[in-house]
């Protein structure tokens, strides 16, 4: 079995051979046979030092001992039944534990379901269709967000998106002076959607003060403020952004590492506003008021890893070691840059890493900027990296997990450096 055998029958039943657009790579993706920790397997042996893990989902490392046996134990009870069961009241309570914001919390099947359900909410209490979003950040795939997510533009990055709803967001750029005047121009705006650490998990960063300042205008005009965690939730700290910096939105939404890095989702939230999901409490001849289903939400086999998850991430020791290791991956990045006289720099908060060609800082850049990159550049990129064993995510970004270890990072920095030279060699990275 190879990967370009695995390729060729994958194209014969799906679309492009993949199930994610992301995971497309000419000639032919590596078919992954296992992972465990910060390291993975394809099915001809290859190894690689993983930063992509799972999406940014698994911050406990790749099959993580704790959150399996959790798992194996549930499957000899049962997967699903489709009933309520007490693993599911544990999960929630963990949520409300360590999140500032959840007064009640709602299981999803998704990150893209958590920011649908929590912009059904801000338009059910808003009373108001029209949702402000901030340019080029992310929240999953759905019609209803997806003009605004590639940055620079005012359209949606898609065929099949109706004008009807694309009609309905209003793209900001990340300044709090844009959103006031925004806001006061159109009263049609109730909702206000944010990724907490700046568009793509940080790539673009928010300015000083953002969050603090988006929380004010919010209170003072009266709109639902919902920030999207699903990548920042219990990876900035133990209760996510919002509780490391201290700013509490109305609605957050949740996936990947809320579950311990399986398939879900969740959202949480102030008490009035999530009361409107309760069957018991009808309003306007709607019980509930705001209809919400999904088959597999807090499935037992998904709550019985995560909340594995959450008593190892309650205590902010994984968090620590995960942030120390990109901050070395960090430095190390920079030290090559600057030995190979290269207009680079790495960047990052918390677990995360993001680099920028052309300047040695991002400061005042725009998302389109950033997130503009040469196509031969990131291609010579990772499928460098790829060749000598290290796996990136997309857009020259990664995450580290508490599984990383300084000598894993290291040798990435050895072959990085590698890279990088053959790079410059052909011209594709200039010097």
């Amino acid at each position: 079995m190879s990967n370009q055998s695995l390729a060729e029958r994958a194209k014969k039943v799906m679309p492009g051979g993949v199930s994610h657009e992301l995971r497309y790579r000419a000639p032919y993706p590596s078919y992954i046979d296992r992972a465990v920790g910060a390291e993975k397997w394809d099915v001809e042996g290859k190894r690689y030092i993983d930063f992509k893990l799972g999406a940014a989902s698994q911050l406990l490392g790749n099959s993580c001992p704790e959150v399996m046996e959790a798992v194996a134990q549930q499957l000899t009870k049962t997967p699903y039944t489709g009933d309520c069961h007490p693993l599911e009241i544990e999960w929630a309570e963990w949520i409300a534990k360590l999140l500032p914001s959840a007064d009640l919390v709602r299981f999803t099947g998704s990150g893209t379901e958590s920011t649908m359900l929590a912009l059904r909410l801000g338009r059910a209490w808003s009373g108001k269709d029209k949702v402000l979003r901030i340019d080029g950040h992310f929240h999953g795939w759905h019609d209803m967000l997806l003009k605004g997510a590639k940055p620079g533009t005012n359209l949606p990055p898609s065929l099949g998106v109706p004008n009807a709803i694309s009609d309905l967001t209003v793209v900001a750029p990340p300044s709090l002076d844009s959103i006031r005047d925004l806001l006061a121009q159109d009263d049609e705006i109730g909702t206000i959607f944010v990724e907490a650490s700046g568009a793509n998990y940080g790539s673009v960063p928010l300015p000083d003060g953002f969050l603090q300042g988006i929380r004010a205008i919010a209170d003072a005009e009266q709109k639902v403020l919902i920030f999207d965690e699903v990548i920042t939730g219990f990876r900035w700290s133990p209760g996510g952004r919002q509780a490391r910096d201290g700013v509490i939105p109305d609605i957050t939404t949740l996936a990947k590492v809320a579950t311990g890095g399986l398939p879900g989702g969740a959202i949480c939230g102030r008490r009035d506003i999530m009361e409107l999901l309760d069957p018991g409490k009808p309003r306007d001849g709607l019980a509930p008021p705001v209809s919400h289903k999904g088959t597999f939400n807090a499935a037992p086999l998904v709550a019985a890893g995560a909340i594995a998850a959450m008593k190892l991430l309650s205590t902010g020791d994984v968090q620590r070691k995960a942030d120390a290791m990109a901050t070395q991956l960090r430095d190390g990045f920079n030290s090559c840059f600057q030995k190979q006289d290269v207009s680079a720099v790495a960047y990052g908060e918390s677990s995360t890493c993001h680099l920028y060609f052309g300047a040695r800082s991002v400061d005042g850049l725009s998302a389109a900027q950033i997130r503009t990159v040469s196509p031969d550049l990131v291609n010579g990129l990772r499928n460098g990296l790829l060749a000598a064993g290290v796996d990136f995510m997309s857009f020259t970004s990664c995450v580290t997990s508490c599984a990383h270890t300084p000598e894993l990072i290291d040798e990435t920095l050895e072959i990085f450096d590698n890279v990088l030279g053959d790079l410059i060699k052909t011209g594709v990275i200039s010097s």
